[in-house]
């Protein structure tokens, strides 16, 4: 297809086609024109030819936005892009604020414009921000002030960073200031329906974070598959949640589906269970999108949430323990969607809608995807035999500049890392993860990244860190740590390696728990074998 890139990087950058997974497109709402552009398909015509122009689309503290205010900002936000900035079709974007309108018109006026958008963590910090950067080649950012320090100390160390420009600012030279100067509609950059128009990122297991490369097909293809056939939302809900839309689990589920089907989503920068818990309460939102973790906190605040407007609830993320699942059904009479998606995959691939959810089970293929338990030659194995989960649909893996694609993607199908076996009725329940990606209150957190920034401190002469269980979390981060000869093994040396971590890194990926030990269990190539790590023997804590 007719590409309408000018900067070519991603199009080089693409996995060649043999190395890419299947695409699977049979359903018929799956037929794609070879021209499309996903900025265009979901807020354009929700105007001009939806006819939902006046309908709220984004809520926060003190903001309605309606779908016309959000094409008029989108508008002159691509205006600045392209006539101050310096953008060109095919340019990365780098987005950096905690979840805000300015946040979602950004991203849109990036994808209209033909960028590429790549939406971070407010959390990370300027290494991992140029890591970012480096990766995608990043041109051009549109930052939160309040950010903005960490993105220009980032842009230093990765100079192919440009052009900043920062919103949610009074000064001149502000976004806000710039867009003022432009009233008139922005055209659409003509893009290819597979032109990439995302990168998601992801951290893997080994602390060296991937792009993953999303189409605005995919955009399209994801708002047609799990919304319509397992959530079911209508033009009147309001959505809320916790992630951040830095995570396609946020993106899809605070922006892309409600934007699908002209309904509103409530965006809070601020989101613990107390924030949540207030703005459900006050947005009247209907639908929840949030990890375990938090569905537990919500309940251990002692609210009656039977009181809420709450109608579906969504769990992701991370697994879902049946007793959560219970606790939260008997806390609000609504029983949890499930799911489990991949960054890979940009969102949720196999799940079970309300009425045919099974506890301990995540569900079954989500219509337009299929997916099979193998064993390590790629065979599928009987039911109830825990195996590797595979999975085909209209979106898949596609790694950006990584040899790692070639472990993903096998034979035409993507596999995710997650064991899981399938029962007789077809449905999934997860086992494990095949790696040594720690999943915690829905973050994914490398443990080798944890352990590279341990290991700067004087005070660590070898670490290993592994996921262990949390009834809370799911799963903690936890560090072995052997000190260096003079350090004692104190409650203080605790607390002061969880701060450097929380300093040097994004703060989530701190270890909650910090053992000191003698050795670490290694091969007898030295090899670290972190599955060894919790049968370690421990030293005595010297409390100080």
């Amino acid at each position: 297809m007719p590409s309408a890139h000018i900067d070519t990087f991603a199009f080089e950058s693409l996995p060649p086609l043999d190395a890419q997974p299947d695409y699977l497109f049979d359903l018929p709402s799956l037929q794609f024109p070879a021209q499309l552009n996903c900025a265009v398909a979901l807020l354009d015509d929700a105007v001009h030819v939806h006819g939902w122009g006046d309908r709220p689309c984004l809520r926060a503290p003190g903001i309605v936005w309606s779908y016309r205010d959000l094409l008029d900002r989108v508008d002159r936000i691509a205006h600045v892009l392209t006539q101050e900035m310096g953008l060109v079709p095919g340019n990365r974007v780098l987005l950096r604020a905690p979840n805000c309108p300015m946040l979602v018109a950004s991203w849109f006026a990036v994808v209209k414009a033909g960028g590429v958008v790549v939406t971070t963590m407010p959390m990370l910090r300027a290494g991992e921000l140029a890591t970012i950067i480096r990766i995608s080649q990043a041109t051009h950012a549109l930052c939160d002030v309040a950010l903005a320090a960490e993105l220009r100390q980032a842009a230093v160390e990765a100079p192919v960073l440009r052009a900043i420009r920062c919103f949610n600012d009074s000064g001149s030279e502000s976004l806000e200031h710039r867009m003022a100067g432009y009233d008139v509609p922005f055209i659409a950059v003509d893009t290819a329906s597979d032109d990439t128009c995302l990168l998601g990122f992801t951290s893997g297991t080994t602390g060296v974070p991937k792009a993953t490369m999303h189409f605005h097909r995919d955009v399209m293809a994801i708002c047609r598959c799990w919304p319509p056939h397992v959530l079911r939302p209508t033009a009147d809900d309001v959505f809320i949640g916790s992630p951040p839309l830095a995570f396609t689990f946020g993106l899809g589920g605070l922006v892309l589906f409600p934007m699908s089907v002209g309904a509103s989503a409530v965006l809070l920068e601020k989101v613990a269970p107390p924030q949540l818990y207030e703005g459900i309460r006050d947005f009247g939102a209907t639908i929840l999108f949030t990890a375990p973790t938090s569905y537990r906190a919500l309940v251990a605040l002692g609210h009656d949430l039977r009181t809420l407007s709450l109608r579906k609830c969504v769990s992701a993320g991370e697994a879902l323990p049946a007793a959560t699942r219970t606790l939260w059904r008997e806390a609000t009479g609504i029983e949890m969607i499930d799911g489990i998606g991949a960054t890979e995959l940009l969102h949720i691939f196999i799940s079970a809608d309300e009425a045919h959810a099974r506890p301990g089970a995540t569900g079954k293929p989500v219509p337009g995807y299929v997916a099979e338990v193998v064993d390590d030659d790629g065979l599928p194995v009987p039911v109830g035999t825990v195996g590797k989960l595979r999975v085909k649909g209209p979106t898949g893996c596609r790694y950006l500049n990584d040899d790692r694609q070639r472990t993903y993607v096998r034979d035409g199908w993507n596999y995710t890392g997650d064991a899981y076996f399938c029962d007789a009725d077809g449905y999934f329940h997860y086992h494990a993860r095949t790696d040594d990606l720690i999943i915690s209150s829905g973050y994914n957190i490398a443990g080798p990244e944890v352990e590279a920034c341990l290991l700067q401190h004087d005070a660590v002469a070898e670490c290993g860190v592994y996921g262990v269980p949390d009834p809370e979390r799911g799963n903690i981060v936890k560090a072995w740590v052997v000190l260096r000869p003079g350090v004692s093994p104190t409650a203080q040396a605790v607390r002061m390696l969880q701060e450097h971590v929380k300093t040097h890194i994004a703060p989530y990926k701190y270890p909650r728990a910090v053992c000191f030990v003698s050795q670490l269990p290694r091969t007898a190539t030295g090899k670290l074998q972190r599955f060894r790590l919790p049968d370690s023997s421990e030293l005595p804590l010297e409390v100080s």
